[in-house]
């Protein structure tokens, strides 16, 4: 008996502590985490793989620049070397000696050597100028980083605007449904009271099964929304998360960020790297044109020699050898490869004015674009807010009226859909202001980055 009681309170202790693991795991699952925009994008500057693979590539490039500067530093190595003779070399004489008309066989069975050498630039143009062109490839692959930490933020913006535009859709048609399924349910009771005929009534309900489709795909659209933002973010998808703003949070500044808006394109993130491989290529040239100048080198070198005959671990004898010396190489020729890859170089320095050109005509008319999709955004905002406020009280008026039977289905159908219409053209509207605004920022590269990754590390 006590063994029975006993099992079965430890199988209740099992269950409860079982239980409350999946308590606590399904909190954690309903965990909600409210991101503002600025949070969003310093998460994704931290977590992103991206830009882990932009800093990485970075310390890599400074490890090539630190691997120029040990060229001109001296190189020291330490050698041995050991050679057995199977047959000696045979010596003659011109001159007659008894017992050597076979010749004298000469040299050691046994050669040892050990010993260090070293070699220092003195004067080596080439080592010089290519410090500088690793100087010039860091500069490359920081601003190759800086592109890739804009083109994520812009991401990030649209995917949280995408998030925005989904959620208030959504609950745009979920009031649109609402008012469908309220609409049914009072042609019922009126139909049940007679006042109403049986069409109005299934129309109304036919209308509620038309828009279930569209209230589900709308909300499948926020769900991926999130995932999209979630995956920029390097988050892990089983934490939930939710925009802190809604679209009509921004009209009331859009009006002074307009105002505001830097056009210029001078910190152009494509003008920038093209600009920095312009000057890569003609240090590049210049690392060429050294190839024709003369080198200086100092040697030396410190060895100890050892022969001996018979075994080879027996009869030691070593013997200190050094020196010291400078060696000076003039290049004269090289059947003309030096001269021609100076002429290709210089022709490439060439290209890139004529490349630089065509990217600012291309980046001014992306610019002059996106400044007019902006206003156009913002009169179209005006439009739409004041088209929501008619069409809402149409809504009213005509609900009014179909309480007191002044009203058949399709009016109040039609000022139903109008209000859904008005309301999703002026969410739209702002979308399509902030997109553009993002796509601007992205073109000027006019994005103070060090804003989010200061605030970040605070």
């Amino acid at each position: 008996m006590k063994k029975n009681l006993f099992l079965k309170q430890a199988g209740m202790v099992f269950v409860f502590i079982f239980s409350m693991q999946n308590g606590l795991k399904a909190q954690e699952k309903s965990q909600c985490l409210t991101l503002d925009l600025d949070m969003a994008i310093r998460i994704a500057l931290s977590e992103n793989p991206t830009i882990k693979v932009a800093d990485i590539e970075i310390t890599r490039k400074d490890y090539s620049y630190k691997g120029a500067i040990g060229n001109l530093l001296p190189t020291i190595a330490a050698s041995g070397d050991y050679s057995r003779t199977l047959k000696k070399q045979v010596m003659y004489m011109d001159v007659d000696i008894p017992g050597m008309d076979n010749g004298m066989k000469v040299g050691q069975d046994n050669s040892y050597s050990l010993g260090f050498n070293f070699q220092l630039p003195i004067v080596a143009p080439t080592f010089w100028k290519n410090i500088q062109l690793s100087k010039a490839d860091i500069e490359q692959t920081l601003e190759s980083a800086r592109a890739s930490r804009l083109s994520l933020v812009d991401q990030v913006k649209k995917a949280y605007y995408n998030i925005m535009m989904s959620e208030d859709s959504y609950q745009v048609l979920k009031e649109s449904y609402d008012n469908a399924r309220l609409n049914a349910k009072d042609f019922r009771n009126k139909y049940n009271q007679g006042v109403a005929s049986e069409y109005d009534v299934l129309r109304a309900e036919v209308q509620v099964r038309t828009l279930e489709p569209g209230l589900l795909q709308a909300e499948n659209g926020v769900k991926l929304s999130k995932i999209n933002l979630k995956v920029l973010l390097g988050m892990d998808m089983d934490i939930d998360i939710a925009p802190a703003n809604k679209l009509s949070d921004y009209e009331k500044d859009m009006y002074e960020q307009v105002l505001n808006i830097d056009t210029s394109l001078q910190n152009n993130t494509n003008l920038r790297q093209l600009d920095l491989q312009a000057d890569y290529l003609k240090k590049a040239l210049t690392v060429q044109k050294m190839s024709w100048y003369p080198t200086l080198t100092a040697t030396g070198l410190y060895n100890w020699n050892s022969m001996s005959n018979g075994s080879m671990f027996k009869n030691f004898r070593w013997n200190p050898y050094s020196m010291v010396g400078l060696t000076l190489s003039i290049p004269i020729f090289q059947g003309g490869s030096r001269y021609y890859k100076v002429k290709d170089a210089q022709l490439t320095v060439n290209q890139m004015k004529f490349n630089r050109q065509d990217l600012v005509k291309n980046l001014q008319m992306q610019t002059i674009s996106y400044m007019d999709n902006i206003q156009k955004s913002i009169k179209q905002i005006a439009s739409n807010k004041e088209g929501v406020i008619q069409a809402e009280k149409a809504y009213s008026i005509m609900q009014k009226k179909f309480e007191i039977g002044a009203a058949t289905f399709i009016e109040v159908n039609d000022a139903n859909v109008a209000l859904t219409n008005a309301k999703l053209s002026y969410y739209q509207a702002i979308h399509d202001y902030l997109a553009a605004k993002s796509d601007l920022e992205q073109v000027t590269g006019n994005v103070d980055l060090n804003s989010y990754m200061q605030s970040h590390q605070d």
